[in-house]
């Protein structure tokens, strides 16, 4: 049978336990369809890239199933119907990651394999020197020289 992995993300508003009995809910579909669930990973409550409805927030499950493609579209079909499940998405993989995936690694980094913040600092400008007298909505600041404005004022 094909391998697939399934991600799925839950409302924010459900507690760790609602969203682990989805899981299970879930696992039932593909084991009646004479399946089999090989790894499940639940990476919590995470920022979405953008509002989903009306969500910026969703618990995130990674499901490895190994089921026809009959089983796995029945147990998207409940996920559609289902309220509390935002997205959901079925890859198929040539092969399983037996490692943690990916989001799980990132979680586990340490402090020193961060750069520190002070680093991100601007570098200096150095001084830019005299800038010069402007004045507001004066004559200089329009690039009209001192002898032309005395001339101006002169003549009136």
């Amino acid at each position: 049978m094909p391998l697939y992995e399934h991600v799925f993300l839950v409302r924010p508003d459900l507690s760790v336990k609602q969203v682990e009995s989805l899981l299970e809910t879930y696992k039932s579909v593909i084991v009646e369809g004479n399946g089999s669930v090989g790894k499940t990973e639940y990476w919590g409550l995470r920022p979405t890239a953008y509002r989903i409805k009306k969500n910026r927030k969703a618990h995130y499950s990674l499901m490895n199933i190994d089921c026809s493609h009959e089983a796995l579209t029945e147990m998207e079909r409940q996920m559609s119907l289902n309220e509390d499940v935002l997205r959901f998405m079925s890859l198929r993989v040539n092969e399983w990651e037996e490692s943690q995936s990916v989001m799980m690694r990132r979680d586990a980094r340490t402090d020193r394999d961060r750069r520190p913040r002070e680093s991100f600092a601007r570098p200096t400008r150095g001084t830019r020197g005299e800038r010069g007298f402007r004045s507001i909505g004066g004559e200089q600041e329009r690039g009209i020289p001192q002898e032309a404005e005395a001339e101006r004022e002169g003549s009136s």
